[in-house]
């Protein structure tokens, strides 16, 4: 297949992508959010701290089971191009899976030991499973948004969350077991990887062999990069989380869990339908010098999208978790206000954070990604040796540092200047005013109904 030549898109396209992404991630989540009610008063926080770790090891290896070949599947101007690339991908998220297994059936007792769970010692099975799950995943979730088949992306996103949370309640509500939590998280990717398979056998059977090796070497600063980068940005996140519940203990790991599930939820709403939608311009504005505009542009969407939403929730999450997933659970809703500069700061840049693989920046998101580590990890452990209690509010305080610094590299990176991205976001001010005025009277109102 010969290259193909970009063109145009029809006006509206990007705003029609990110709705028809959005509608998905809406009833998606709202099988989620009905769930969620459900779940906390099925499982304890101590089985939600153990779904946290699980999870949280999850996410760090899952970034490099396609050794980060997914990202460039968007990059090529060929198909067939591209379509080496998700081979290439897979190939690799078998290896990774294979291996982990063979360590998982090796050394049970060995890693059970470095993650401070003993809890976790009957299911080590489903690391390899939820590994090749995720991998498989990411790598139909690029293909389709290269391919600009956002309907199924929707669709994918609503059987994971029905898969998932379905899995969840059953287990739960027959034997109360923490299986159900683990085994739903797994089968959440599994599900949407399923949905776009037929993709992946089309692709495996039309793409030789030996044409891996020259895409694999075309595209080798995603494995030397973007894969440590990667590691970096998610054990930054994970990594403390598991010293909590090692250290501190396996229920509060468990509310810091929940907390950033009720914060992640809006987040990946719409962030997630965006950041998709800008992946699929990104390269072509790129060519056309346009990056740096476009993606000013976006930032104010999220801004006008995210940011209200996400104010009040930090504004009133102390009174509305009791209220919502029980009195247990009072302790999470506090922890999410403290959260919430962080997760702002990380719903405006991260739905942009493709835009250093897009201009071939891995190195200084390598960086930056390391320091981000070096930040949050070293701050976690001081705080476990002269402050233990306030932990998870030290963690929360240094994701809103962090994603700081990661918005203006990003910004610096498409070419935009301070200026511009200030003003963009400025004139999303009235929206943002209006939330954060809703929920600040809901909160006073509601203080004088309990006081």
């Amino acid at each position: 297949m010969k290259p193909q030549a970009p063109h145009p898109e029809p006006p509206g396209a990007f705003a029609r992508a990110v709705m028809v992404l959005a509608s998905g991630a809406v009833v998606a989540h709202g099988i989620t959010a009905v769930s969620m009610p459900l779940l906390s008063r099925l499982y304890s926080p101590e089985h939600f701290g153990l779904l946290a770790v699980f999870a949280g090891c999850l996410a760090v290896l899952s970034v490099a089971a396609c050794l980060r070949y997914e990202l460039a599947i968007a990059l090529p101007e060929s198909d067939t191009q591209a379509q080496e690339l998700v081979v290439l991908s897979l190939a690799c998220c078998v290896g990774t899976s294979l291996l982990l297994a063979l360590v998982v059936a090796l050394a049970p007792d060995w890693l059970v030991a470095r993650l401070g769970q003993p809890g976790l010692a009957p299911y080590l099975w489903l690391f390899p499973l939820g590994l090749l799950a995720a991998g498989a995943f990411a790598t139909m979730q690029a293909w389709s948004v290269r391919r600009k088949a956002f309907g199924l992306l929707a669709r994918s996103r609503v059987a994971q969350s029905a898969c998932g949370a379905g899995t969840q309640l059953a287990v739960g509500a027959t034997t109360g077991h923490p299986v159900g939590l683990l085994l739903g998280n797994v089968l959440n990717a599994g599900v949407g990887s399923l949905v776009m398979g037929r993709a992946a056998w089309s692709a495996w059977r039309a793409t030789p062999l030996q044409r891996l090796w020259p895409q694999a070497k075309a595209y080798r600063r995603f494995p030397l990069y973007s894969t440590a980068e990667a590691l970096a940005n998610s054990a930054a996140i994970q990594l403390p989380v598991i010293l909590i519940a090692a250290q501190v203990a396996p229920a509060e790991a468990g509310q810091l869990s929940m907390a950033m599930f009720a914060a992640q939820a809006p987040l990946s709403l719409i962030g997630t339908a965006i950041s998709q939608a800008y992946l699929s311009r990104a390269p072509e504005s790129l060519r056309q010098g346009q990056l740096g505009a476009f993606s000013v542009a976006v930032l104010g969407n999220l801004v006008r999208a995210g940011a209200g939403p996400l104010l009040a929730v930090g504004i009133l999450a102390p009174l509305l978790f009791p209220l919502v997933f029980g009195a247990q659970w009072q302790r999470a809703g506090h922890l999410l206000s403290w959260m919430t500069p962080w997760f702002l700061l990380q719903f405006l840049a991260v739905p942009l954070s493709m835009a250093l693989h897009v201009c071939s920046r891995q190195r200084a998101a390598l960086m930056l990604q390391l320091g981000g580590l070096a930040l949050r990890v070293g701050l976690v452990l001081l705080s476990l040796h002269w402050a233990a209690a306030w932990t998870p509010e030290v963690y929360a305080l240094s994701g809103g540092v962090f994603y700081l610094a990661y918005l203006l590299v990003i910004l610096w990176a498409v070419g935009a200047s301070g200026r511009s991205a200030l003003r963009e976001m400025l004139a999303q001010a009235r929206p943002v005013a209006a939330w954060v005025g809703g929920a600040v009277l809901a909160a006073g109102a509601g203080r004088l109904v309990h006081a």
